[in-house]
């Protein structure tokens, strides 16, 4: 496979599971603003998925539609869904002849859908769970069209790749900011509804409620979150699905770029089942994501270099 081809696909995979991550937080946040209107703020959902900085956030995070606007459709905003479907489209639109004809349906009607002039309107007016909850529709979508039309080839394993890259990442950030809350106090007691919404952001919550009867607690959180090999957005599960499509990238051609960063994957693969939530906070559950997401952004960065280097 080109390199450009697997960098394309490899992009525009994790572009959609940013989209689909700044989504699901946007919709459950909103829930909670509606919930605490005084006290909510949007500071933290904005310190994770924009670039502003600690002067900028204030004047955004208490208000709810000017938030919604800016994370959703505001040009200027990187991380923006419209920029990201259009990056994404981008993308799709390089690499037409490696994905199916029904992928690229989806990619192109996500990105009509957030081209229309009435999204700004929606988002002003209207209730703002409509809307997102059809561009969340988007992209399960996507994800479930390219699961049962993709060839099981290298084209989705970087595909694949890429998915389980971003979404550790953004697991890992969403977790961090949310225990930030509390300066990393893990007896720190926090309501319910923190701890609902928090779970609610990753889908996580109805298995929470299956797994642990004795209420919430901050230990079992980061236990689900981090080392819940059942939990399709675990740290841990994501690390394993990216060492096992990574794995299919192996031939004869590639060994060296193969095994640096088969061993890059391996030694986060090694440490995290054998942590708990007592050696995590131990260490210290900030350094312990953020040396999980240094982790990650090498393996990208090398992945980028490997195999991507035009």
């Amino acid at each position: 496979m080109l390199s450009r081809v697997a960098d394309s696909l490899y992009w525009m995979s994790r572009y959609m599971e940013r989209t689909d991550s700044i989504l699901r937080i946007l919709k459950i946040n909103y829930a909670s603003s509606q919930d605490d209107v005084q006290a909510f703020s949007w500071k933290p959902v904005l310190k994770i998925f924009t670039f502003l900085d600690d002067t900028e956030t204030p004047a955004m995070a208490h208000y709810t539609r000017g938030a919604l606007q800016y994370m959703v459709i505001d040009k200027d905003n990187p991380n923006s869904v419209l920029n990201m479907v259009t990056l994404l489209r981008e993308n799709g639109r390089s690499v037409q002849d490696h994905i199916t004809k029904e992928m690229w349906q989806c990619l192109n009607n996500f990105y009509h859908t957030m081209r229309q002039d009435s999204m700004a309107e929606w988002l002003h007016k209207e209730d703002p769970i409509t809307i997102l909850d059809i561009l969340i529709k988007h992209g399960v979508l996507y994800f479930g069209t390219t699961d049962i039309t993709m060839a099981r080839g290298e084209g989705n394993a970087f595909i694949n790749i890429g998915k389980y890259i971003e979404r550790t990442i953004q697991s890992a950030d969403i977790l961090d900011v949310k225990f930030s809350d509390s300066n990393y106090d893990m007896n720190k007691a926090k309501d319910t509804t923190y701890w609902k919404y928090l779970l609610l952001s990753i889908s996580g919550y109805e298995l929470y409620l299956k797994n642990y009867r004795g209420g919430f607690e901050a230990r079992n959180v980061v236990e689900q979150v981090i080392l819940n090999n059942q939990f399709p957005r675990s740290v841990i599960y994501s690390i394993n699905r990216l060492h096992r499509y990574f794995q299919r990238l192996k031939n004869e051609g590639n060994v060296g770029d193969f095994n640096q960063i088969d061993f890059m994957i391996g030694k986060m693969k090694s440490r995290v089942p054998f942590s708990t939530p007592e050696s995590i906070f131990e260490e210290g559950l900030h350094t312990f994501l953020t040396e999980i997401n240094k982790d990650l952004f090498a393996i990208g960065k090398t992945l980028s270099q490997n195999y991507f280097s035009l």
